[in-house]
């Protein structure tokens, strides 16, 4: 980073501009800088001139450059494992480190099938579902009233169907009274794309069946206890972010009250009220609104949803998918994974599909 400005005393000639350039290093610890032989985070250069501030200037875009240029940072420690066995944080930290590269299965162009070890795997064929279920969330009804139940344990797949069909199987499991919260959906009049635009096309019947990812249900069915996903942000420096998880106190008619289950601010209650929100789905080709809780359960997540968790426990439902390396990597130790796949014939198998993208990799050594 470059930063320079005037600087003037009592001794500076009227007809002269001085200016102080300070160059900021692009590293921040003591550690860092031994590594690299830098022995200061920055340095300042006082310059006399318009000239010789742009020749410094770009004299300190060509260091930076080049200390850039010759800098590759390398991950040595998942921070996520906890595990008192050293070799097995070794093992598995090692498979997922070839995952996440492209090298298990052997040399391959970035997408592969590969094989899941058999310890890792859900084998139940009569309700496999279930099975996931009953391993992320065991004894759901005895342990609903545990408040630190459901901080780090979630359900992960691809697509938000089968999230919502999980979702759903374990609401029904979970005891309480059930709250249905209806959303009133509206076309946003001064979005029309011409002036044609016939609005009895798009009833409110219409609009309520759309399910656009960022927003909430039309028809969101809650109970007290159950884990929520926020799906906007509200307050960062309060925690209420979006992807925040939080867990149902009570349901009003105007407000969700709620604790912050994840993140920095855990066990800070709050409450939720409705908005209106507008899809940004551009495969809707009108905007409407839609003013609702801006909740959803989340027993399940897509795996999208769980980029940033730490989760101690995780039920990884996936078919023939990529994005396995980011639902992987959420768990803390191995012994608390389990996946679920299933082939194009919703059968077992052990098989997965691997992608990544080497391209990312060609300038690192």
């Amino acid at each position: 980073m470059l930063l320079f400005f005037p600087t003037t005393t009592a001794q500076t000639p009227p007809d002269h501009h001085y200016y102080n350039l300070i160059v900021q290093l692009p590293f921040t610890t003591s550690i860092e800088m031994r590594l690299h032989n830098c022995n200061t985070k920055g340095f300042t250069w006082n310059i006399h001139s318009e000239e010789e501030r742009v020749g410094r200037i770009e004299d300190a875009h060509q260091v930076l450059d080049e200390m850039l240029e010759r800098t590759v940072m390398k991950l040595t420690r998942n921070m996520r494992f906890h595990t008192s066995n050293l070799e097995d944080i070794n093992t598995f930290g090692n498979w997922l480190l070839d995952i996440g590269e492209g090298k298990v299965e052997g040399l391959n162009d970035g997408e592969t099938i590969i094989d899941i070890p058999d310890d890792l795997l859900i084998n139940d064929s009569f309700d496999p579902i279930g099975s996931l279920i009953e391993f992320v969330y065991p004894s759901i009804v005895e342990n609903a009233k545990k408040s630190n139940f459901f901080q780090e344990r979630a359900i992960l797949t691809p697509k938000n169907e089968v999230v919502q069909e999980i979702n759903d199987r374990l609401l029904s499991l979970f005891p309480g009274d059930v709250k249905e919260y209806l959303s009133a959906d509206s076309l946003c009049h001064s979005d029309y794309l011409h002036t044609n635009f016939d609005e009895s096309l798009y009833s409110p019947d219409v609009l309520n069946g759309l399910k656009p990812p960022s927003l909430s249900l039309h028809r969101l069915v809650l109970k007290v206890g159950v884990p929520v996903m926020l799906l906007r942000n509200l307050d960062q420096k309060a925690g209420l972010c979006n992807g925040t998880r939080l867990l149902v106190l009570a349901l009003g008619k105007r407000v969700v009250e709620a604790e912050i289950i994840s993140g920095s601010n855990i066990g800070t209650r709050t409450f939720i009220p409705r908005m209106s929100l507008t899809p940004s789905d551009k495969r809707i080709p009108f905007k409407f609104k839609r003013r609702q809780f801006p909740l959803a359960v989340c027993f399940a997540m897509t795996i999208n949803k769980s980029q940033g968790q730490s989760l101690s426990k995780v039920g990884l439902y996936v078919f023939t998918h990529g994005q396995l390396y980011v639902a992987l990597s959420r768990v803390k130790s191995r012994d608390e994974l389990k996946l679920l796949i299933l082939d194009k014939e919703k059968k077992l198998t052990n098989k997965t599909c691997n992608v990544v993208f080497k391209e990312v990799f060609d300038r690192i050594e």
